[in-house]
């Protein structure tokens, strides 16, 4: 039976995601947050007879252990990965650093995703056509503060989230060159706005903004429709979709020579933590 694993899958894209691969008889693991959504999913699941396929782990992956964690308990219990989608994220207007010492979307957004795509890796190779999503910028989001990842001075409030993305496309980048000998595919995703929840701590302005784009945005179903083709069947070993579109990644937002940089930064800020 073909897995899923799912983080944000409580809600908005993930949470469809979840219940679109319940459908077709995954087995779907969600991680997130929320006892109560992940209850609820679980509860769905039950009431349309897929119970026994559906779980719901609670995590916090802006935590590196949490990740860690997330990565052992998965490995233990699941014999390989088809689906690997990374959609968890959080809003803050205002910045916030993790216990860990990270700015909390580079921990989230960025870090966790590094981390559950490498440490997965294995899982994802067993499967027939294993693929990773992850709702990175698909080039558009940037340019990367080399000198400032963890947006220390002149933090940007929403545009946080399009520097996590910037870094997300370049992770899918260099995942290919490190896992070249694997058959996993890898799927970075702009859905563009959305109507989802818009998980997250808001000003006043930004949240008035938040509250226009919930009733304008597209709605998730359209959304989910417009990536799963590439879910399905992944055109090429990394491919970048804006709006259900492919978009061609040889631009600046994909160069190798900063992938490689960014893998080489993150390992040395995962060195200084305790194991």
């Amino acid at each position: 039976m073909a897995t899923a694993v799912i983080t944000g899958g409580t809600d908005g894209i993930g949470r469809a995601l979840a219940d679109t691969y319940l459908a077709r008889g995954h087995e779907v693991l969600v991680l997130g947050t929320s006892a109560e959504k992940g209850r609820a999913f679980v509860d769905a699941a039950a009431r349309s007879g897929a119970g026994d396929r559906a779980r719901f782990v609670r995590a916090d992956l802006s935590r590196v252990a949490e990740n860690r964690r997330v990565i052992d308990l998965i490995t233990e219990t699941c014999r390989a990965v088809d689906v690997l989608v990374l959609g968890a994220r959080y809003h803050r207007s205002t910045r916030v650093e993790t216990p860990d010492g990270f700015e909390s979307n580079f921990a989230l957004f960025y870090l966790s995703r590094f981390l559950l795509s490498h440490g997965l890796v294995e899982l994802l190779g067993r499967a027939e056509r294993g693929t990773v999503l992850n709702f990175g910028g698909a080039g558009l989001t940037g340019p990367v503060r080399w000198n400032d990842l963890q947006l220390r001075r002149n933090y940007p409030g929403t545009g946080a989230l399009g520097h996590s993305g910037a870094l997300c496309d370049l992770l899918g980048v260099h995942f290919g060159r490190v896992h070249r000998d694997t058959p996993v595919r890898y799927v970075l995703n702009h859905p563009g706005v959305v109507s989802t929840s818009f998980a997250g701590e808001y000003d006043s302005s930004t949240a008035a903004h938040v509250d226009r784009l919930r009733t304008s945005g597209k709605p998730v179903s359209l959304a989910v429709a417009q990536i799963l083709p590439f879910l399905d069947a992944p055109p090429a070993r990394l491919t970048a979709v804006l709006e259900g579109r492919q978009v061609s990644t040889r631009g600046p937002g994909f160069d190798p020579r900063d992938a490689a940089r960014l893998h080489q930064e993150t390992e040395k800020l995962l060195a200084g933590l305790p194991r």
